[in-house]
């Protein structure tokens, strides 16, 4: 037997990597004939840095950047000759913020444009960029002010990672489908919608790009609309772009069976998640979805997924599911089912 383990994150929990040799150790332990190929992915989210730079043979490096709130903070990113690889979460991220704090109407993309520039300063002249887990939703306004950034993109092009069609405006647009949980009240998504309105207008006059006809100009509280108005970034499925940059064709090719999961698999799973991604590459080969929790079980079983796990049991409280050594117990025992 040949099988493939490529989770996503348990997010909030476990890292894909963390995932991954987890269960294949499991795995391994119980059928030492087997082998079991570890291949942790991320759909442009969280972990994308840390999938894509390794994969790829690249190097992590570190920068200084504005938090949200114009706090420093240290973040990471990947560099493999000209190419960057970079979470814009690393600098604007939602993970920054005690809930207390957490304010769209005053968070600030600065350090996305910060973060650009310090990879620029070492070389990079192709970004690769995931766009989830920011606490912002200022279309990019923040990024843009960053001295000598959008003279420094002219020359650079950029890939847009995106597991999720986001309009920069509207009832399914960047504000009223995210900032609510990025600490904005009902009164605030009003003054937000507002100034993402007018900020697509300011784009249209400077650019000639009118981001409001963007199906994912949305993405990360408008971000997508400014890289691909100012800079001409191209915006591409976030778990397709990795499959291919990490080579899982070639990996699956003879493998008996492939492993996917993240920590919650529902509805969403199916809008351009990991677990889909995967299943969708794979031919005539049995799919796993081991998942910490599973939800509308008829949705996913109609995708063809042939069984589906879940690693927490229904009466074990979220808290205590989502510590890491329990969650890594809980693994083992659903590799014995497996």
């Amino acid at each position: 037997m040949k099988v493939i383990v490529a989770p996503d994150s348990f997010k909030g929990c476990l890292s894909s990597q963390e995932v991954a040799s987890t269960l294949a150790s499991a795995l391994r332990g119980l059928h030492p004939d087997w082998e079991v190929v570890e291949f942790p992915l991320a759909d442009g989210g969280e972990g994308t840095v840390d999938v894509l730079t390794p994969a790829l043979g690249g190097e992590f490096r570190l920068a200084v950047v504005s938090d949200p709130l114009g706090r420093p903070v240290t973040a990471r990113y990947g560099l493999l000759d000209d190419t960057a690889i970079i979470e814009v979460a690393e600098a604007c991220g939602l993970k920054y913020l005690e809930p207390e704090e957490r304010n769209p109407l005053i968070a600030s993309t600065y350090g996305v444009g910060e973060l650009l520039m310090a990879a620029h300063g070492e070389g990079a002249r192709h970004f690769v960029i995931g766009l989830g887990g920011t606490a912002t939703c200022d279309g990019g306004a923040g990024m843009l002010q960053v001295t000598g950034l959008r003279e420094a993109m002219k020359d650079c092009t950029i890939e847009l990672l995106c597991d999720v069609e986001i309009p920069f405006i509207g009832p399914e647009g960047a504000v009223q489908r995210y900032a609510p949980q990025k600490g904005a009240s009902a009164e605030d998504l009003e003054i937000l919608e507002e100034r993402m309105k007018a900020f697509a207008g300011t784009l249209l006059s400077e650019t000639g790009v009118d981001v409001l006809s963007l199906p994912s100009a949305g993405a990360a509280g408008g971000l997508a609309g400014a890289f691909t108005a100012c800079f001409g970034a191209a915006t591409l499925s976030g778990i397709d772009r990795i499959l291919d940059l990490t080579g899982f064709d070639a990996v699956i090719s003879d493998a008996d069976l492939v492993i996917t999961g993240e920590g919650k698999s529902d509805l969403q799973t199916l809008s351009g998640k990991v677990a889909l991604g995967v299943l969708r590459r794979v031919k005539d080969i049995p799919v796993f979805l081991v998942s910490g929790r599973i939800e509308n079980e008829s949705a996913l079983s109609a995708e063809d997924f042939s069984k589906l796990i879940q690693v927490s049991p229904e009466d074990l409280p979220l808290e205590e599911a989502m510590k890491p050594e329990i969650a890594k117990a809980n693994l083992r025992k659903s590799a014995e089912r497996i």
